[in-house]
C-alpha cells in the first residue's frame, strides 16, 4: 500500500492506494496554519488513521508547497510560510519511523495528469500556475523559472505540440 499526502495551506489530504492504483482510503483534515509542530502532528495522525482503516502500514510520499533545498535540507519557497526554514525532510521520517518521499505539489499535479489524467498520452504536459510552470516531458517533472514560465504559457509556438493543463481539465482540483 502507498499513502500520498497533499500538504496544503488550508488542508492536508491523505490517499491510500493499492499496487494497482485503486483507492483504498481517503481522508482530509484542516491544516494547522502557522504552526510547524502541529502540522507534523497532523500528518502523523492522518497517516496513522489511514493505516488503521486499511489494517496495513504503507510507504509515504508527500506533495508540498515549495521545495527541499539540496544545500541545506530545509524547506524553501513555500507559500505555507510556517514550513520555510524547517527540516521537514528530517522531522517527518523520524516521526513516522520510515522513509518519506518529498516532491513539490505542482510537480505532483503535472506528473499525475501526465500519467492518467487530462494529459495522458501526450508527449509533453505543461501546467501553468501563477508564477511557475511544471513540465512533464517523458513523465519527468521539472520546475521552470518563473520568468520563463510567463512567456512559455503565452507563446503559441511552444503551445502547438504541448498539452496545456487548466484547472477545468482535472477532476482532482
Amino acid at each position: 500500500m502507498r499513502i500520498g499526502i497533499d500538504l496544503g495551506g488550508t488542508k492536508i489530504e491523505g490517499l491510500a492506494i493499492d499496487a494497482d492504483g485503486r483507492e483504498l482510503a481517503r481522508r482530509r483534515i484542516p491544516a494547522p496554519r502557522g504552526d510547524y509542530g502541529k502540522t507534523l502532528d497532523a500528518i502523523v495522525q492522518l497517516v496513522g488513521a489511514i493505516e488503521r482503516e486499511i489494517g496495513a502500514e504503507g510507504s509515504v510520499g508527500l506533495g508540498m508547497p515549495g521545495t527541499i533545498s539540496p544545500a541545506t535540507g530545509l524547506v524553501e519557497n513555500a507559500n505555507s510560510t510556517w514550513l520555510n526554514g524547517r527540516p521537514l525532510v528530517g522531522d517527518l521520517p523520524r516521526l513516522l519511523g520510515r522513509p518519506v518521499r518529498f516532491a513539490n505539489d505542482a510537480n505532483c499535479f503535472a506528473l499525475s495528469e501526465a500519467t492518467d489524467g487530462a494529459a495522458a498520452g501526450a508527449d509533453v504536459a505543461i501546467r501553468c500556475l501563477r508564477r511557475a510552470t511544471t513540465s512533464v516531458p517523458g513523465r519527468r517533472a521539472t520546475a521552470v523559472a518563473a520568468a520563463a514560465s510567463k512567456r512559455f504559457c503565452r507563446d503559441p509556438r511552444w503551445r502547438a505540440n504541448t498539452r496545456m493543463l487548466e484547472a477545468s481539465d482535472s477532476k482532482r482540483i
